[in-house]
């Protein structure tokens, strides 16, 4: 064979080949996610066609913008450069890692699409960003020196199986004005996907699972950098800005007697109670992913989780409490502010931008209190530190806390029960220095690789959340037998929420059955037992945790205190990163990001039937209204805490 006459464009023969391969395994990759998820995605012949060819022009597109920097070097590098020993090995190492980038990638899919059953997105980018948190994990949750070397091993004997197609490419000699001619192909593919291909072409059904599986996630990771932050008012439904603030006053309007601003925009106003206001401890403890179906209650067997469900007798205990979003930053964003999710990323997250709050934090400062949060892992995960040192609170996490105090720990954090001791140290500093305090706490173990110290419960350590569900009720279990040894107990409110639940994925835009949550406050001397079953969100919370210690405060929660609202009060506020919705009960309003409306009826908290909305609906009026005032108030920094600091100084 003379692999010296070549035809002209012979040097991207490699670079075919790549494509080939490319495409290939991303459709052997779309075909093992559907296979794996059929019975959710349920899709039709026309709707299995319309996935792989969308996909086909996602993945296409994708990959021709990814060869231009190689292309350019394949067409302008001169033939004496091209030939050059250097120039083999540089080549056979840049297959050889793009082989491997590839099979990695398709590999990740699997595992991220087993966790959150979407293609990449913003979770895919956060964790890039917090490298060592996800590298640790992922050295714990997978057996990561069998994979690399595996898909390493691969990668190899593809790359010498297309030997021959390598050295064909660099034995030819290609004019500079002939390798131009499929570099301007690849330009022309990866400029006419940038300027038409968009996530509009995915729109060919209402399953979300079909929509994912046409989807590229490579494509999605990197749109993901570029639109974390969406603009409401460009991708959202959106009505006449007097109409919706007028909506949101009225709904709001039992909470006041007096809206402090004049800006139609505003939400300041003052909360009055009449009575004496009480100077109880307050300790929230946020419990990570914790699902109501590991109760009792809700069909779980009654070792899974002995304590907190011997607590539903002993607290009062909200059965229709509904998380706002799907991350842990979205429920501290709820418990701390009091705001249903703005599309995009949480504020929490939001770099920069999210400082100087009128938060719960703030709330109890301005009464003398002394403010924590408390956090089993490092607080710079998620922008956590920052955000809570910005609005009113001290730090404790994992990297403030000295090792000898630490007796197990994984990637994530701490173990709860040494979280829970760091709870007990502070309270009882606070409360010798003779200071009330509220501490908000986030545990960490219920998260995976779903370890945690040996001997506390019957399921060993990394075989699952079940075990890691059961480790977690056992610490909360001894921090409460703790704590009812300490002086201050009998004057301490317990707050225990979940900040979402484990999975969120449904077929379903926003599966209202996904975002329920369990909510416990337990004070034995303050608090009577009972089952509270109205319909709230979790940006009820921090209003409802102020009403059971009688403040007057001024305010800029979107929530209200449960134990006052009316039955037909009832709603929750959920969405994730596009979809925002409304639900009163019986129907959810859905706003999309391309203005799009849904309005589904709820049965049993499943859609049995969705159809198009409209902005005439009340309940799609009164979604809209506070979705769109809260992204215009925290976009142009209403919520300040310099409004609370002028407020108790005119007092």
């Amino acid at each position: 064979m003379n692999i010296q006459t070549t035809t002209e464009t012979y040097r991207y023969r490699a670079v075919l080949l790549a494509f080939i391969i490319s495409i290939t395994l991303w459709a052997l990759v779309r075909l093992g996610l559907l296979i794996y998820s059929w019975n959710d995605a349920s899709p039709s012949p026309i709707e299995i066609i319309k996935i792989f060819s969308v996909g086909f022009l996602f993945d296409l597109c994708f990959f021709a913008f990814a060869t231009i920097l190689p292309c350019l070097y394949i067409t302008a590098a001169p033939n004496f450069i091209w030939r050059s020993t250097l120039n083999k090995i540089f080549v056979y190492s840049a297959f050889f890692l793009t082989i491997f980038l590839l099979i990695f990638g398709a590999t990740a899919e699997f595992f991220f699409w087993e966790e959150f059953n979407v293609r990449f997105n913003f979770i895919s980018v956060d964790y890039l960003i917090y490298r060592k948190e996800v590298v640790n994990n992922i050295l714990e949750s997978y057996p990561i020196f069998v994979i690399i070397p595996t898909l390493a091993t691969i990668s190899g004997l593809v790359t010498y199986k297309v030997r021959s197609v390598i050295n064909g490419a660099l034995a030819a000699r290609n004019s500079f004005v002939s390798n131009c001619i499929p570099f301007a192909g690849i330009l022309l593919i990866a400029t006419t996907g940038g300027l038409f291909l968009t996530s509009e072409l995915r729109d060919f059904s209402d399953n979300t699972y079909q929509k994912e599986l046409a989807a590229n996630g490579p494509y999605q990771f990197v749109s993901a950098f570029k639109n974390n932050e969406l603009d409401y008012y460009q991708f959202y439904p959106s009505i006449e800005e007097t109409t919706s603030n007028k909506i949101i006053r009225a709904d709001l309007s039992k909470t006041t007697n007096t809206f402090l601003s004049e800006n139609q925009h505003s939400l300041f106003r003052s909360i009055q109670r009449f009575g004496e206001e009480k100077k109880y401890n307050v300790i929230l403890v946020t419990l990570e992913s914790f699902t109501p179906k590991y109760l009792s209650r809700y069909g779980a067997e009654k070792d899974v989780a002995p304590n907190m469900n011997a607590l539903i007798s002993e607290a009062q205990f909200y059965t229709h409490l509904f998380a706002t979003g799907t991350r842990t930053t979205r429920g501290l964003e709820a418990l701390t502010l009091s705001i249903p999710p703005t599309p995009g990323r949480s504020i929490i997250k939001r770099i920069g931008n999210e400082k100087g709050y009128i938060s719960l934090g703030r709330i109890f400062a301005s009464k003398g209190y002394s403010n924590y949060f408390m956090y089993g892992g490092r607080g710079y995960f998620d922008n956590m530190n920052e955000f809570f040192a910005g609005n009113g609170y001290k730090i404790v996490d994992q990297s403030s806390v000295p090792d000898k105090e630490i007796g197990f720990e994984n990637a994530w954090g701490m173990a709860d029960e040494y979280l829970f001791n760091q709870v007990i140290k502070t309270a009882d500093s606070e409360a010798a220095a003779k200071n009330h305090f509220f501490l908000h706490v986030m545990t960490t173990s219920n998260h995976r690789p779903y370890t945690y110290p040996d001997n506390r419960v019957a399921i060993p350590s990394g075989e699952g959340r079940t075990g890691a569900v059961q480790y977690t009720d056992w610490a909360i279990g001894d921090f409460l037998k703790k704590a009812k040894q300490k002086l201050w107990f009998d004057n301490t409110i317990f707050v225990f929420v979940a900040d979402h639940q484990a999975s969120s994925a449904g077929r379903e835009h926003l599966p209202v059955r996904r975002y329920r949550i369990p909510m416990w406050i337990y004070a034995p001397k303050i608090v009577k037992p009972k089952l509270v079953d109205m319909l709230s969100s979790q940006i009820d919370v921090a209003p409802t945790i102020l009403g059971l210690l009688n403040w007057s405060y001024p305010s800029f929660f979107y929530g209200k205190d449960i134990a006052q609202m009316a039955p037909e009060e009832g709603r929750a506020f959920i969405g994730n990163y596009q979809y925002l919705g409304l639900f009163d009960g019986k129907r959810m309003a859905v706003l999309g990001p391309r203005k799009s409306i849904e309005v589904e009826t709820i049965e049993n908290e499943r859609a049995v039937k969705t159809q198009k909305g409209s902005t005439d609906d009340p309940l799609v009026q009164r979604a809209i209204s506070y979705y769109q005032n809260a992204a215009w108030a925290y976009k142009n920094k209403l919520n300040t805490d310099t409004l609370l600091s002028n407020n108790t100084s005119k007092k």
